[in-house]
Formats: C-alpha cells, structure tokens, sequence
C-alpha cells in the first residue's frame, strides 16, 4: 500500500469517526433539549433520514442553544464534584474558620477556657 493510499486512509477513517461522534452529540441533544415530544421527533426523523443536512440545519438552528446546554451541564457536573469532593475530605472548613467557630461559642459562654484550649489545640493539630 503506497504512503498516500495510507494517509488518505487514515483521513477519511478519521472523518468517519468525527462524523459519528457529531451524529451523537446532535441526537443526545436533541433529546437533552426543551422542545416538545413532537419536535424532538421530527428532528431525528431529519437527522436520520437526510444525515448531512439534518446535521448541517440542526447546528444553524439549534448550534447556539446546543453549546450553552453543554456548558451548563459542564458547570453542574464540577459544582457537584466540588461538593462530593468537600464532603469525602471532611467539614470542607479550613482551620481559620474552625478556630472563628470556637472562639465565638467560647464568647457566648458555651465552651469553658480549658474545653476551648483543647479544641484548638485539636484543630491546631490537625
């Protein structure tokens, strides 16, 4: 096989796949999208019977709205990781809010001067 057979080969087997993935993106937002049962039925009829300008009308009409739908869930997904990361580490506070928190109950009269001492000195320790 000559080195340009190859490389054109491995072009459109590239493009093929580009063109897969672009396929399921469109339908996995068709289906993430607000329009109606009805609507999202017509677009992927379209989508699937005439592929290329399905493809090609979908992104003029709906290219806009598809990529704030994917930042926003992209915002959502590390919000909830930062959650689920702060939850798995403990209070999520750090030291400097901790000792606020002790000294406040120690002002208010809940915590005694040897129970504040051995709180900090916990927090201090780590």
């Amino acid at each position: 096989m000559p080195l340009l057979d190859l490389f054109w080969t491995m072009l459109w087997f590239f493009l093929f796949i580009a063109w897969i993935w672009l396929l399921i993106s469109i339908l996995v937002d068709i289906f993430r999208s607000d329009m109606g049962g009805f609507g999202k039925a017509l677009w992927v009829v379209f989508v699937i019977i005439l592929p290329f300008l399905g493809v090609l009308v979908y992104l003029i009409a709906h290219g806009g709205e598809m990529q704030k739908r994917a930042v926003d869930q992209a915002v959502t997904q590390q919000r909830a990781q930062q959650a689920y990361i702060q939850d798995a580490a403990g209070s999520g506070g750090s030291s400097a809010d901790e000792l606020e928190k002790l000294a406040g109950l120690h002002q208010k009269g809940v915590l005694t001067d040897e129970e504040f001492a051995t709180q900090k000195s916990k927090v201090l320790n780590g």
